[in-house]
């Protein structure tokens, strides 16, 4: 989503690569889970975490909306996000223990945390938010550690290649100023990026980006 921040106020005032070493390491969290709580809907989902999810539980996204996923608008675009329980405010993939039920096929914005990106480019840069994390004993671990996903350089080219395509969504979305045209570009978005299931048994990017690369509007 789009913010605008200043670095100096909410990082270390340094950017990374995936090759560098951070002060991220919250050492298994020890039973911590302030950042799976109280999230609101801001833990939004691109394609790659509803493709993780999806096949990690044999479910459907019909089936995760029930009561683990739901949809919002998000810079005009109406996008999945992670549903927090209504009375306490955790997220629907927290045991009562603290633990994230779904750890190794958790969210980008999960594993990132609490790093952040900022694009600048062709590309982007990850960046430390010192204020978002309670653990203040962290220890340092290379970025690509810490993303703990497989084949990290085409999972940033994904990143990098969805940001730019909902950014240019949003901009035909701003120069058409029709309400019809908007909700025509979220079903579309959803259907063709979440809602049809990509195939578990072929490679997801490739298949993404024949998804992209047949946008009709762009």
């Amino acid at each position: 989503m789009r913010r605008e921040i200043d670095l100096n106020e909410i990082s270390d005032g340094r950017l990374y690569g995936v090759n560098d070493m951070v002060k991220a390491d919250c050492k298994d969290c020890k039973g911590c889970s302030s950042c799976c709580q109280g999230m609101g809907s801001s833990i939004v989902l691109d394609p790659m975490d509803c493709f993780r999810i999806t096949k990690g539980q044999s479910c459907t996204m019909e089936e995760l909306l029930i009561d683990k996923l739901e949809l919002n608008v998000v810079d005009q675009i109406v996008l999945p996000n992670l549903k927090m329980k209504p009375v306490d405010e955790r997220c629907n993939f927290l045991s009562e223990e603290g633990r994230c039920l779904i750890h190794n096929i958790r969210p980008g914005i999960c594993r990132l945390f609490p790093l952040g990106r900022i694009y600048e480019g062709e590309g982007f840069s990850y960046f430390l938010q010192i204020h978002e994390c309670k653990n203040k004993n962290r220890a340092k671990v290379k970025v690509k550690k810490w993303l703990d996903t497989p084949d990290i350089k085409r999972y940033e080219v994904f990143i990098y290649a969805w940001h730019d395509c909902l950014k240019k969504m949003q901009k035909k979305i701003d120069e058409n100023r029709e309400t019809e045209f908007a909700n025509q570009v979220s079903m579309y978005v959803l259907k063709q990026f979440y809602f049809t299931p990509f195939d578990g048994e072929k490679d997801f990017y490739d298949q993404f980006f024949k998804r992209l690369e047949a946008i009709p509007f762009l």
